[in-house]
């Protein structure tokens, strides 16, 4: 299998690693309780903790009372969190290629970022700041961040058609989160992006049951690690060691 972007050098760590039991924990995975045909609970976990990571104050009793019961809240309370569980829903509902990748941005950015950014890339220099103004991470260069995206799906493409081990799922799921966000082609959003691209790839291969798992939730409680992981890899797309993704990609199993 040739990847054109995807680096599976450390696919024979990550499988010696994978803890034992995970097609059983899987396996074992079923919807909730509070679930109604209206609702889905675990879609709500997966939005408030992809979103608390980013900075939201928003806390998962308050969002089920409002998703699920109808109390109302302070509109900025829950309206970016209500763009990310609609994007979550369009991900259910349609195949994961660039396109609807495109669409769902513009759903989940709908107060995040100005319409003509929405399911857009960036055409300047993207980086990233920490919260005293220092630079953590230079992105993609604007000129080749489309052939970097194009790169990225065609291997999604030809990862979706092959079969594939559970854990090489995972593998490649983990990874595939960690490329794009590395690629960073949003002016914002990239991170609420590339979970829920990880979670669209593993419901891809291995079914609806894929969207119970909590991994937003996981790297929330562990987002100090999370953020670690991938400072790893370099300051700089260009000069980036994937070699050092071994801890990040093996974060994912511990959400089952």
């Amino acid at each position: 299998m040739k990847l054109k972007i995807i680096k599976d050098n450390l696919l024979k760590a990550y499988l010696g690693q994978v803890p034992k039991g995970l097609q059983k924990a899987f396996d074992n995975l079923q919807d909730a309780e509070l679930s109604t045909p209206n609702f889905s609970f675990y879609t709500s976990v997966a939005t408030v903790f992809s979103s608390k990571i980013e900075g939201e104050s928003i806390e998962l009793d308050s969002y089920i009372k409002h998703r699920r019961d109808g109390i109302s809240f302070q509109p900025d309370y829950t309206k970016k969190i209500d763009d990310l569980y609609n994007a979550y829903l369009f991900a259910q509902e349609n195949k994961l290629n660039e396109q609807n990748v495109k669409q769902a941005h513009a759903i989940l950015s709908k107060h995040i970022v100005t319409n003509e950014w929405q399911g857009r890339y960036w055409q300047q220099n993207m980086y990233v700041t920490s919260e005293d103004g220092r630079i953590e991470y230079v992105a993609a260069l604007p000129q080749i961040v489309e052939d970097e995206i194009l790169k990225l799906f065609e291997d999604i493409d030809l990862l979706i058609k092959t079969n594939l081990s559970l854990g090489k799922v995972f593998y490649y799921a983990a990874m595939i989160h960690l490329v794009f966000v590395k690629i960073h082609p949003w002016n914002d959003g990239n991170g609420r992006s590339a979970r829920l691209i990880e979670k669209w790839f593993l419901s891809e291969k291995l079914g609806a049951k894929a969207w119970f798992m909590q991994s937003e939730k996981m790297y929330y409680s562990r987002h100090s690690e999370y953020y670690n992981c991938l400072r790893q890899l370099g300051l700089e797309y260009e000069n980036l060691n994937y070699q050092k993704a071994l801890p990040f990609v093996l974060m994912l199993p511990d959400c089952v």
